[in-house]
């Protein structure tokens, strides 16, 4: 059984440890880290998930971006641990973030990723929404949290101020 908490200061390295288990050795060189450099992650969003033995199951992390004037989160990485795939993890940690997101009144969601397994939580191909290169445009998926929040929003994806 895992219980979600917001990460802390002290679950940074083991979160840092989990992204490098579960995504390739160069993940750091992709054009989503680009926007992250020098931008603090949304905290109330980063979520970590732990058995009753202190065991980090799972992580996710949203930063802000900029698309034009507009403002939205950027989804991942999310990760679960080998040993704890196939539970439903990711989900829950999608899920859960995505409603404190919500409430956090935040108006969009886009993320780089598979849109069949997105797809389950509402994601989309965004149209006009380009991210740095070398990301390939349909594997870039939005989520409205707010009816319309993705209407007449286009352009680069860029750093958040």
């Amino acid at each position: 059984m895992f219980t979600l908490h917001q990460e802390g200061r002290a679950d940074r390295p083991e979160v840092e440890n989990l992204y490098d288990l579960s995504f390739a050795p160069g993940r750091t060189l992709l054009s989503s880290y680009r926007l992250r450099d020098g931008v603090a992650p949304v905290a109330e969003l980063c979520r970590v998930a732990r058995d009753e033995g202190g065991f980090l199951g799972g992580a996710i992390r949203y930063w802000p971006v900029r698309i034009g004037r507009a403002q939205a989160l950027l989804l991942g990485p999310v990760a679960v641990h080998p040993t704890a795939q196939g539970e439903g993890l990711g989900a829950a940690l999608i899920r859960d973030t995505l409603e404190r997101a919500r409430l956090l009144e935040w108006g969009r969601v886009m993320l780089v990723g598979d849109e069949p397994y997105y797809s389950r939580f509402g994601f989309s191909r965004l149209t006009g929404v380009e991210m740095p290169p070398p990301t390939n445009p349909e594997r870039v998926l939005g989520l409205a949290l707010r009816p319309n929040a993705w209407a007449g929003v286009a352009g680069q994806v860029t750093r958040h101020a």
